[in-house]
């Protein structure tokens, strides 16, 4: 009689934190680039480079990274929100196009 391996089944719980983990990271990477570009676009390296001037002593660029992690964070937030969302069965999966047209814009600080 055949004896099935227990170490090598996959039952339907960890198949579905398989999925849930990958549809995380997938809106993630995504997220993250958008972060990103946004801050290159102002000629940072990146979105944790921008960050580091919040405490600059260059006002022009403290405005800027004060405005940006403020923005980061409602991104972050809003991202996370809803995909709690689709994991409580709320709401349909997005498509990774969708949920970034749902992100607020950067408005950037006045140039002084």
């Amino acid at each position: 009689m055949w004896t099935p391996d227990a170490s090598i089944i996959v039952t339907a719980e960890q198949k579905a934190a398989k999925a849930a983990a990958e549809l995380t990271d997938t809106f993630r990477l995504a997220i993250q680039s958008h972060v990103d570009q946004t801050a290159q676009s102002r000629r940072y390296d990146s979105g944790n480079s921008l960050a580091s001037y919040v405490a600059s002593t260059n006002e022009a660029w403290a405005a800027e990274a004060q405005a940006f992690v403020a923005w980061r964070d409602e991104i972050w937030a809003h991202a996370y929100a809803e995909l709690d969302k689709v994991t409580a069965g709320a709401r349909p999966v997005p498509e990774v196009a969708e949920l970034m047209a749902e992100l607020p814009a950067m408005v950037w600080p006045e140039a002084a």
